[in-house]
């Protein structure tokens, strides 16, 4: 006899679009069409309470080298493993959505980098390892600096927040270094 299976759940979010500028050879913005497509998510965590991640642009350089396009070619290489990369760049940006089931929780986890993560929909709490916890609501910004902290979207809906995050140097504190530690996240490997 197999166990049943949970409930599909479906994502009400609408799919966000990306738009990369460049020049022409008359110096003049335009849109490229390389990489300006819909962001394609992933499923990470645990399948009856998951977590949806879109790589909405990332770099392995900063600052970033847009002279000849680079960046588009760079991130042409790092979009085709973006399911095998960490949550970090080291040495680069992210640029990452992520959506949030009714009710998913992420592991407490740190990262090595300086985060501006900004909700876009619902309301998501931010709990840290001290115990405190603030709840944001759409246009509030959590701007994590290496400290332990894990997401709760605590209502029925999805919400969907968006990652700026910056590699850094590994905080020390009373002279210990804390370094990555993503908590058991499913789906995400450690940062390279």
């Amino acid at each position: 006899m197999t166990a049943p299976q949970p409930p599909e759940l479906t994502n009400p979010l609408r799919q966000p679009q990306r738009f990369v500028t460049t020049h022409d050879k008359a110096r003049k913005a335009i849109y490229s069409p390389a990489h300006s497509t819909p962001i394609q998510f992933w499923q990470v965590g645990p399948p009856a309470r998951p977590a949806g991640f879109g790589l909405g642009y990332a770099t392995s350089s900063f600052p970033v080298h847009l002279t000849n396009d680079e960046d588009l070619a760079d991130f042409a290489a790092i979009n085709e493993q973006r399911q095998q990369s960490g949550l970090v760049k080291r040495g680069g940006t992210v640029l990452r959505y992520v959506d949030y089931s009714p009710e998913c929780e992420s592991p407490m986890h740190r990262t090595v980098s300086c985060d501006y993560g900004i909700v876009l929909e619902g309301e998501m709490e931010c709990l840290l390892d001290s115990g405190e916890s603030r709840v944001l609501k759409a246009g509030d910004v959590a701007v994590q600096r290496g400290t332990a902290h894990q997401w709760i979207n605590r209502s029925k809906g999805w919400a969907r927040m968006l990652y700026v995050l910056l590699d850094a140097t590994p905080v020390e504190v009373n002279g210990a270094e804390l370094g990555e530690d993503l908590g058991g996240m499913i789906g995400v490997p450690q940062s390279e």
